[in-house]
């Protein structure tokens, strides 16, 4: 297997792909036109391919989702889809829905999309054995199942969630909102019926929790867990956000990259000189940027590493599924039009602020001036409403701090070596990239002696190291002349860019490309029975379960199946366990049980707890 490693990140659309790989990402995954689990993030061919010639400089690359069930008059146009996008140059494609796998694609790389339920070792071998180049795992693997499934396979590359939102359902497992209003996740068009507040209910109809959010979850965040990532197997690390803007994509990437390289520095400098040169980046260039990143400050439900090391944390956002922000301190005084806060923080103008109100609603205002005082900071607000002594203050938008990620974002160049050399007299300049790529410029006819030699050298290596404009940094000019010779700045210009410019080719040329194709055999799949959440929507699927030895394939929900009574949302996480109910972890009171969620529209859904399975596979069904 290639020990390069990947940091991978979301594109909504082509200025937040750019923003990505100028932040330092090796690769990004952004929505094709059509077929994405994304639909309000779909974009435009042309705007596909100009993300991946920019992207093929840095020998970076872009992956399209193409990862929602279709229906049987789709596959055609999927297939169509999926090859014009190979024809674009992309690198790879994320899918979903196994009848692709029954038709004629080209050698693009293929990514099994974390809806597919990578989450068992034998499942994950499963793919290996079709063909599959990748696969995303489920969120909710811990370090050890991450492991299992790496033991369990070769080549494969494994794509671990690192960052950003999470769903509670195990992905390709919910059909919650196609149940409750006809909006299906797997076509792209959840309703995020997780985010909603609930009522729970026993089974003698009390109320046990009113109008919280039981569903939802924090934000992932696992920037300090890369290291044991990279050990585990993990050959990409993925941040979640492809509607996210570019501001929070520069965020997240940067921080990320710096420490997704001090991990990769550290396994380097303990790789035995007998062994291959450890894991190392995939793509080419360094990111600068004066602004120092901080993932608090970018848009988050607050974090959780959730699950990579067992039930160890509560997850859930259940008081909110806003972004409440960081803890600045306590009100102690409100005046006619300000009140102070214990908290030396700097505040600025612009700033948000949040908190939650007397009845429990997260509610915000913005900042329009502060000023240090002797009991803290004073703050004037655009509005007082709500606020009051002993209130707890947030602030969940840093204005500073964005305003210096919009003035200075990150800057990715390639680094380049220049030598100016003379040969039967004749001027070669000869460029060489951090990769190991050459190219060649040269001056032709016999130079006179420089009347001023410092300046002629001085001069060469000034006009030699201005790349600015360009995707390159010079690093060093060497200069192995006979002697100085005279040659005017608009010459130095022109021997720089040519020299670039078939740098820049020669790098095309040598960029690494994969390819890979689905093996059409008859491997057994690790069930034998599917209902309705083995996601069999058009005959192609049926046809590729039955090939690898399926015998009874329920369809999809998405077929129009009645899901009244059946479970539609399986997870490891536990409302019982969230809540300090949990009948291994504590002392939980009486309950009478079934317990039941009902949403504001009386939509009720019977609870099912897992506790037999307890810790390993502990969690709880979802019934509608």
């Amino acid at each position: 297997m290639s020990s390069a490693t990947e940091l991978l990140a979301p594109a909504r659309d082509y200025t937040c792909g750019v923003a990505a790989f100028n932040a330092g990402a090796d690769a990004v995954y952004i929505g094709a036109p059509s077929f994405g689990a994304r639909a309000r993030a779909g974009n435009a061919l042309e705007d596909i391919a100009a993300l991946v010639r920019y992207a093929h400089l840095y020998w970076a690359r872009v992956y399209v989702t193409v990862n929602t069930l279709l229906y049987d008059a789709e596959v055609r146009q999927a297939v169509d889809l999926v090859e014009a996008l190979y024809a674009l140059g992309a690198d790879g494609i994320i899918v979903q829905d196994v009848g692709l796998l029954e038709c004629d694609l080209p050698p693009i790389p293929l990514i099994a999309s974390t809806q597919m339920h990578n989450f068992t070792p034998a499942r994950v071998r499963f793919l290996e054995q079709l063909g599959f180049h990748r696969a995303i795992l489920a969120r909710e693997l811990t370090l050890d199942e991450i492991r299992a499934i790496r033991a369990a396979t070769t080549t494969i590359e494994l794509e671990s969630f690192v960052h950003g939102a999470l769903c509670v359902s195990y992905s390709g497992q919910c059909a919650m909102s196609y149940a409750v209003g006809g909006r299906s996740g797997n076509r792209g068009e959840c309703a995020q019926p997780c985010r909603r507040p609930y009522d729970l209910v026993d089974g003698r109809g009390r109320v046990l929790q009113r109008k919280r959010h039981l569903l939802s979850l924090r934000d992932m965040n696992r920037i300090a867990d890369l290291g044991p990532l990279l050990d585990a197997g993990i050959t990409s690390f993925k941040i979640e956000g492809r509607l996210k803007d570019a501001a929070y994509v520069t965020t997240v990437v940067s921080a990320y990259r710096r420490a997704l390289d001090d991990a990769l520095l550290q396994r380097a400098s303990q790789a035995s000189p007998a062994t291959a040169d450890g894991p190392r980046r995939s793509s080419s260039g360094r990111s600068e940027s004066p602004v120092v990143p901080d993932v608090s400050k970018a848009y988050n439900r607050g974090f959780t590493s959730y699950f990579l090391h067992g039930r160890c944390e509560s997850p859930g956002a259940i008081d909110t599924p806003k972004m409440i922000g960081e803890y600045l301190g306590s009100v102690v005084d409100v005046s006619a039009d300000s009140f102070v806060v214990d908290s030396s923080a700097q505040v600025s103008n612009g700033d948000g602020l949040a908190f939650f109100s007397v009845s429990g609603e997260l509610t915000g205002t913005v900042v329009n001036g502060s000023r240090r005082t002797r009991r803290g900071t004073e703050i004037t607000p655009n509005s007082l409403s709500g606020i009051v002594a002993g209130q707890a203050i947030y602030r969940n938008r840093d204005h500073a701090y964005e305003a210096g990620i919009q003035t200075n974002p990150p800057v990715r160049t390639i680094g380049v070596r220049f030598t100016l050399e003379e040969t039967s007299g004749r001027l070669h300049l000869h460029a060489e990239d951090e990769d190991g790529n050459t190219a060649f410029a040269a001056v032709e006819g016999m130079r006179a002696p420089a009347q001023k030699p410092d300046q002629a050298e001085a001069t060469a290596r000034r006009q030699l190291a201005r790349t600015g404009g360009t995707p390159y940094r010079c690093e060093s000019v060497a200069l192995k002349w006979l002697q100085p010779v005279f040659l005017p700045v608009s010459q130095l210009n022109d021997l720089r860019r040519a020299a670039l410019a078939e740098l820049t080719r020669v790098r095309e040329a040598n960029r690494p490309i994969r390819l890979s194709t689905i093996s059409r055999n008859e491997v057994p799949y690790p069930d034998q029975r599917l209902d309705y959440r083995g996601n069999a929507l058009n005959a192609h699927a049926i046809a590729f379960y039955r090939r690898h030895g399926v015998s009874q394939i329920e369809p999809a929900a998405e077929s129009g199946l009645d899901l009244r009574g059946r479970p539609v949302m399986s997870t490891r996480y536990c409302i019982k366990d969230e809540l300090g109910w949990c009948v291994h972890r504590g002392s939980p009171p009486q309950l009478t049980e079934p317990l039941y969620l009902v949403d504001d529209a009386g939509h009720r859904y019977r609870l099912h707890f897992r506790c037999a399975d307890y810790p390993d596979r502990c969690g709880m069904d979802i019934f509608y």
